[in-house]
């Protein structure tokens, strides 16, 4: 059975704002502290195809970054943990969950966003979707008043975010 865009964008902000409760619940806060604070309100779906490449040792299909917004839902990753690219092997159907830079910021750095990036193979094509859930985009993420004693970081407009070294820029 086929499903529509809009159907896939429905069920994602499902699964994220079920995320997003449990999220909050895990730092102490009410259930729905992070969609009532943050107005959960945008999302962004990306799409990409990586066709076979030949030498996929000297190239790279999405270069190394962390995600804006609170959470992403992605199908094929590979993250950085403890310095070192470690691939990610989802079971069938599942999908994988990014902690985004604002999520770090909102916490206090209690959740910390994930460096990642998408590698080529040269045994077939590999798409790779994604969906980010975050703030309306003139929303000021900071540190949850109830996490930040002290603040680790200053407060900051969703669309300001520009890459990763932008928490460094704003961390107290």
């Amino acid at each position: 059975m086929q499903r529509s865009s809009g159907g896939v964008c429905k069920r994602t902000r499902e699964v994220a704002n079920e995320l997003l409760k449990g999220i909050s619940k895990s730092l102490g806060l009410e259930e729905n502290y992070i969609t009532k604070r943050m107005e959960v309100g945008s999302q962004m779906v990306v799409a990409n195809l990586y066709p076979p490449c030949p030498q996929p040792q000297i190239a790279i299909g999405l270069p190394p970054h962390s995600d804006y917004g609170l959470i992403t839902l992605l199908i094929q990753n590979q993250l950085m943990h403890n310095g070192y690219w470690v691939p990610v092997n989802p079971l069938p159907d599942s999908i994988i969950v990014n902690i985004g830079d604002h999520m770090e910021i909102l916490t206090n750095g209690k959740y910390k966003s994930v460096v990642h990036r998408a590698v080529l193979n040269s045994e077939g094509t590999r798409i790779s979707v994604g969906t980010a859930h975050g703030p309306p985009l003139d929303c000021i993420v900071s540190p949850a008043p109830e996490l930040a004693n002290p603040a680790a970081y200053r407060g900051i407009k969703f669309c300001q975010l520009s890459e990763k070294t932008c928490l460094d820029r704003i961390r107290l």
